[in-house]
């Protein structure tokens, strides 16, 4: 792994980590501001959801760190390259305009895939 991807999936896990741990701990009025769609989507959802941001944050830093499955780490930002595509869909059903942090995301989360596979 170069020095780009550490930069970039650092930044990504970091995101994710923080964003997944806040739909783990906060209740849905404290998830609302940020987060419209929380309404319309089951609070297991939603909470599994954050479990799988995190367990993907974890799957882009520990593989390649530990040299154990380090094909991991591209398949976790495949993952969160898929997960942003959902949540673009989500966001635009749902009448919320509000895209371009999801088109960010997806953005980077697409060159850490590159990086990781070293293309």
């Amino acid at each position: 792994m170069n020095f780009a991807y550490w930069i970039i999936a650092g930044l990504l896990a970091l995101f994710y980590v923080y964003a997944g741990t806040l739909k783990v701990v906060r209740s849905p009025d404290e998830l609302r501001p940020m987060m419209t769609w929380v309404d319309r989507t089951p609070l297991a959802a939603v909470r599994a959801l954050g479990a799988i941001e995190v367990l993907g944050a974890v799957g882009l830093i520990l593989p390649p760190l530990t040299g154990i499955a380090p094909s991991l780490a591209p398949a976790a930002a495949v993952g969160f390259v898929l997960l942003q595509t959902g949540a673009i869909a989500v966001h635009l059903m749902g009448d919320d305009r509000r895209i371009a942090l999801n088109v960010g995301l997806l953005g980077t989360a697409a060159v850490t895939v590159w990086l990781a596979l070293g293309l």
